[in-house]
């Protein structure tokens, strides 16, 4: 591994639907998809040439760019954005993989009809054997959890590194590991039970936000409720404030939160000048038509809106606590 990784992305490797690990563990290769789109490894290209490439190869019938749009900041991410030394983490079903970039973007014509051409040369970390997900902090997991094919992850340089060197000892997860996610557990099930109700549930996101470092934080009204439960100010090296706009669900894990959710917090944030990111806390999980409606918000409109399903939400109540009414039974319900 180099010694200074300046960039770090999660990337799925299902081109087409098929999951092609084995050929790129074969290989020393990352592959991606959208294989009709020729010509992006052309560097002079500019964004809007770029996404017009990939909307009229790939989506020619659409009459807008949400799905080409899409596909087109995969893509970006896969040839502009990944240089050389860079870490790249690939969930699979048993783990996920870790590759670090050795080589520029290759159009290979010979893979087209396979939609992988796309591809570049790695080299497979960890002996090129999977890493279990048990070793991994949680928010390496939660990311690989995304549905982007391919997202940034430079946050996660120092996980994913820390994530080989244990996978390269042989060491099993720790006590405190162990620990840790039994109360993660716990915490869940607690959230579960039935004991809180939604008012207790905007209450326990709101001490969660204050915990977090979250300043003026605010439940709004259920009269003036706009797709916005709670605000929360946070500010960035002293200097700047950015506001927080909360959607609290309190939700069973089934079914899972849907797009409609997604599309009730936007209006919200759209309604809000100075609101432009989003979360959505439920103790329950999200569909896939809620993460693509989380990732078509973003690309689209520029608001980042972040899912928070209920594991992660435990984990966070475990990892900062929820203020200084520190356990789940003070609520009043």
């Amino acid at each position: 591994m180099t010694s200074q990784v300046l960039n770090a992305f999660v990337l799925r490797m299902n081109p087409g639907g098929e999951n092609k690990i084995k050929e790129a563990l074969t290989n020393d290769e990352l592959i991606i998809g959208w294989s009709k789109a020729k010509g992006l490894d052309n560097l002079s290209l500019g964004w809007e040439n770029f996404r017009e490439i990939v909307h009229n190869s790939c989506f020619p019938n659409d009459e807008n760019y949400l799905r080409s749009g899409r596909s087109a900041g995969n893509l970006w991410r896969f040839i502009r954005e990944m240089k050389q030394g860079d870490l790249v983490a690939v969930p699979t079903d048993e783990g996920f993989y870790v590759a670090e970039i050795e080589g520029e973007v290759r159009f290979l014509d010979e893979h087209v009809e396979e939609d992988t051409a796309y591809r570049r040369k790695v080299k497979w970390l960890n002996n090129s054997q999977p890493i279990d997900r048990k070793i991994a902090s949680y928010p390496l997991i939660s990311r690989m959890r995304i549905w982007h094919t391919c997202a940034r992850a430079n946050d996660l340089i120092q996980d994913i590194s820390e994530s080989v060197k244990l996978a390269l000892s042989g060491e099993k997860p720790t006590f405190e590991n162990d620990l840790r996610e039994k109360l993660i557990t716990q915490t869940l099930e607690e959230i579960h039970s039935g004991k809180i109700d939604d008012y207790g549930f905007e209450r326990l996101v709101a001490n969660l936000l204050k915990s977090l470092g979250g300043q003026n934080v605010r439940i709004t009204p259920r009269n003036l409720d706009k797709g916005i439960d709670i605000f929360s100010d946070f500010r960035i090296a002293k200097l700047s404030k950015i506001t927080l706009g909360v959607q609290a669900k309190h939700w069973q894990p089934k079914p899972p939160v849907g797009s409609d959710v997604v599309e009730q917090l936007r209006d919200g944030l759209k309604s809000e000048d100075s609101v432009s990111i989003g979360w959505i806390v439920t103790s329950g999980t999200f569909s896939e038509e809620a993460r693509e409606a989380a990732i078509r918000t973003e690309e689209d409109l520029g608001l980042k809106i972040e899912l928070i399903d209920g594991h992660m939400l435990a984990s966070l109540i475990v990892e900062v606590g929820i203020g200084s009414e520190s356990a789940l039974v003070n609520f009043k319900l």
